[in-house]
């Protein structure tokens, strides 16, 4: 189809196409906290609340989820811009909260991360979306609304790529690329997810089982104090980053410890970090491993490091506030989702 054409198409109230069948493993919401897992001909809206994304740039998206058998509706903020959001406060705001409210719709996907939910969270009614949660799909700045349920709703929601992620020719898309993208359909049909990870030197090793928690590791300190503050106690959590120097991630995980978030924890699993380097007049000398090490010694729980979250190609989907297994031991790490 030409993609002009396609875009329009896509921007009724949402588009079905023939459905791919496939299998899942399709289950009830847990105790009323997890959504439930989607099934074909489900419909899955896209919006922008943080950063801007234009039309074009959304159709990959598009063209897989249909793929999968999902009827897709485009949000109003996707192709608006206001500097370098997806419209004003107001526009997201609305937009987001049209597909809470939605009962036809089953999932949001944000469309990227950059900035902006912050600046919305509170507007945000979840009324509607308590009675009847769905999937939200998002990383980076989604960490405020990962947070956010987490802490005021306890309800489940997926850390995963976004629509900027996806790539626009999936033929050419590497391994790891399909591998990343193909885990958001895993996680929103409730098919087993287990992700491995390679031993590291740094490793502690150790079992535990927890709800899984975090994301963006700059976001969780933001919300710190605030209403979206993240609650780790008994938890597993795992944080990420990119762009930050090696002092300011030091910083990070001191206002971790400080705050009682690494003191109760269940497990630590380290993602991606893409450190910005040190000017060379202000080398800080401590790694990242020294870092993390250093500040959860008293601390008995596993850690791993180099786990494939995070803003880089292996970055696959996680389902947070599910149960998991952590079990990190001489051969590398392994976390299982246990719903």
């Amino acid at each position: 189809m030409n993609r002009k054409k396609f875009i329009s198409a896509c921007l009724t109230t949402g588009l079905s196409v023939p459905l791919l069948g496939f299998e899942a493993t399709v289950t009830d919401a847990v105790a009323g906290k997890q959504p439930k897992y989607l099934k074909k001909g489900d419909l899955i809206g896209i919006t922008s609340p943080a950063g801007y994304l234009m039309k074009e740039r959304v159709l990959p998206a598009i063209e897989r989820l249909q793929e999968w058998g999902f009827k897709v509706k485009i949000g109003s903020a996707i192709g608006q811009r206001e500097y370098t959001f997806g419209g004003t406060d107001e526009v997201r705001t609305q937009d987001f909260q049209q597909m809470l409210d939605d009962p036809d719709i089953k999932a949001i996907l944000c469309a990227r991360g950059g900035y902006g939910f912050s600046r919305i969270i509170d507007r945000l009614d979840f009324t509607r979306f308590a009675q009847h949660p769905k999937w939200i799909i998002g990383f980076s700045d989604i960490t405020v609304l990962h947070s956010h349920l987490n802490k005021q709703l306890g309800i489940a929601s997926i850390h995963a790529k976004m629509c900027n992620s996806f790539p626009e020719n999936w033929t050419a898309a590497t391994g790891v690329q399909r591998a990343t993208i193909d885990s958001i359909r895993s996680a929103l049909t409730g098919e087993k997810m287990e992700y491995p990870a390679p031993k590291t030197i740094f490793n502690r090793p150790g079992t535990a089982k927890g709800i899984l928690v975090g994301g963006n590791l700059k976001i969780i300190e933001s919300m710190g104090g605030t209403p979206s503050d993240l609650d780790t106690k008994g938890k597993i959590l795992f944080v990420e980053d990119v762009s930050e120097p090696l002092y300011s991630i030091d910083r990070m995980f001191w206002n971790l410890k400080r705050s009682g978030k690494l003191s109760a924890l269940a497990g630590l699993i380290v993602g991606g970090f893409k450190i910005k380097p040190d000017p060379p007049d202000e080398i800080f000398g401590i790694e990242l491993t020294e870092i993390v090490t250093n500040l959860v010694k008293e601390y008995n729980y596993p850690v791993c490091f180099d786990f494939p979250v995070g803003h880089q190609v292996d970055n696959f989907a996680l389902k947070c506030g599910i149960e998991h297994e952590l079990t990190v031991n001489n051969d590398g790490t392994i976390l299982r989702a246990l719903h």
